[in-house]
């Protein structure tokens, strides 16, 4: 694979899956702070600045050298943005909605970009770009896609783990937030092994139905 091949690559699958990422966790620091809580902000988390949200390891060395030696697991993290719930006035209802916002923004992401590729594709002036800007925008929007179903499952320390504490006992969810180290093993496990490949399904529902309802046709 030659340079040319690599950063086609890298801005096709990497460039996305950043700004996705760096988005998600901007969404989880805007919306702690509307619920009183600033210390994202005061950590300059509260910024899209892809430096303010990276951990080399998850956001640069994996998910890259994935996409450079062709390796069938893309897979990558940011930080967490810190969160004081002691600023927060309803623990259980905030901490639903900052874990929620997360994968929240990476759907909002993919409608808004369905929106850029409508215009796009109907758009005879950009007809010579067409074929580029329709891969491009695709990519991005399967990637918040699987990134908003991912970090959506009900376990700890996903998103979706925390959006389910709001409706558990809060000695269940307790011993769940004890024991996600254990979690975040069987959830790496399941990846490596692909037992996560189960995803695609409502990924690929989901983005299927976005690109026939625009006239952009569908991936199977």
């Amino acid at each position: 694979m030659d340079i040319v091949e690599i950063g086609g690559k890298l801005a096709l699958f990497f460039v996305p899956f950043l700004f996705a990422l760096c988005f998600h966790e901007f969404a989880h620091g805007l919306v702690a702070k509307w619920r009183g809580d600033d210390t994202a902000e005061k950590l300059g988390r509260l910024t899209l600045n892809p430096m303010a949200h990276a951990d080399i390891v998850g956001t640069f060395i994996l998910p890259i050298s994935s996409i450079i030696f062709s390796i069938p697991l893309f897979f990558g993290w940011a930080k967490p943005v810190p969160v004081n719930v002691r600023n927060l006035k309803n623990v259980r209802t905030d901490m639903f909605w900052i874990a929620l916002a997360g994968p929240a923004s990476n759907v909002l992401l993919a409608l808004i970009s369905t929106g850029v590729l409508y215009f796009v594709i109907r758009t005879p002036a950009l007809a010579n770009y067409q074929s580029t800007i329709l891969n491009l925008l695709q990519m991005f929007i399967l990637t918040n896609l699987f990134l908003a179903v991912f970090n959506i499952l009900p376990l700890h320390p996903l998103d979706g783990g925390k959006v389910l504490a709001r409706f558990l006992p809060a000695s269940m969810n307790y011993k769940l937030e004890q024991n996600q180290q254990t979690t975040s093993l069987i959830l790496m496990g399941l990846l490596m092994f692909g037992a996560l490949n189960i995803l695609r399904i409502p990924v690929f529902y989901f983005f299927n139905f976005l690109m026939t309802s625009i006239g952009a046709g569908s991936v199977l």
